[in-house]
């Protein structure tokens, strides 16, 4: 069972050039403002949301482990 993972952005560094939504689609979205927000953290697999919170350019992304608070990124 994959674990379960706590997604958070950063709106004040968040610049919303999409590279979340490009490589997660069903985990990352762009609101009104056009920034991301999350929207399933299970939407993806784990790796591929690692993957979608690395090439976010300005690093607005944290994602951990929900049930032991690890950071797995950045």
């Amino acid at each position: 069972m994959p674990r379960q993972l706590k997604i958070t952005v950063d709106y004040n560094v968040c610049v919303g050039n999409a590279m979340c939504e490009t490589f997660a689609p069903n985990t990352f979205g762009l609101n009104d403002d056009r920034q991301s927000y999350v929207k399933d953290a299970a939407g993806d697999p784990e790796d591929t949301i690692l993957l979608a919170a690395e090439n976010c350019p300005v690093t607005a992304i944290t994602v951990e482990d929900a049930e032991t608070g690890e950071i797995l990124f950045p």
